[in-house]
């Protein structure tokens, strides 16, 4: 399984915002620190904003907070309220066309896969991934780390 590159964005601006609660924050500033493009997070932006989880402030000295404090952010109902789908096979998607469709048992296997995985999500707040309060540094010098991919044989 694979999240959007919206979803990583997301989870990133969340942790900028819930460090800096006495502040609005503007979508340059986190773009500027995260090094993506204004384009990609003024995207996050509206789609956290819809969603609930940040309140936007527009004009001049606007931007962005959370809605809701930290521990009352699930990671599992972020990332479900960002992601598109879950079609990880196609047997999942509208319109499956798979030749396998009632023979096979692998939606059942993956679908409680992706059960779990939410449902581990689920059991996880904003709060729990931000760094201590007394950490050295603030999450915009963290860079998340790139999956180490095996060589292919």
């Amino acid at each position: 399984m694979r999240l959007t590159t919206l979803t990583d964005y997301a989870l990133r601006l969340l942790m900028y915002l819930a460090q800096r609660p006495e502040r609005l924050c503007t979508i340059a500033e986190v773009a500027s620190s995260y090094g993506v493009s204004e384009a990609h997070m003024m995207k996050v932006t509206h789609q956290l904003g819809r969603a609930g989880w940040i309140e936007t402030v527009r004009g001049k000295g606007g931007g962005m907070r959370l809605a809701h404090a930290p521990q009352d952010i699930s990671l599992g109902e972020v990332v479900r309220s960002i992601e598109p789908d879950f079609f990880m096979v196609e047997c999942f998607s509208t319109g499956n066309a798979c030749v396998l469709t009632g023979d096979c048992k692998l939606t059942a296997v993956v679908e409680g896969a992706l059960r779990s995985f939410l449902d581990h999500l689920n059991r996880s707040s904003l709060a729990d991934i931000l760094p201590e309060p007394n950490a050295r540094t603030t999450l915009p010098v963290l860079r998340l780390m790139q999956p180490v991919r095996e060589p292919v044989a």
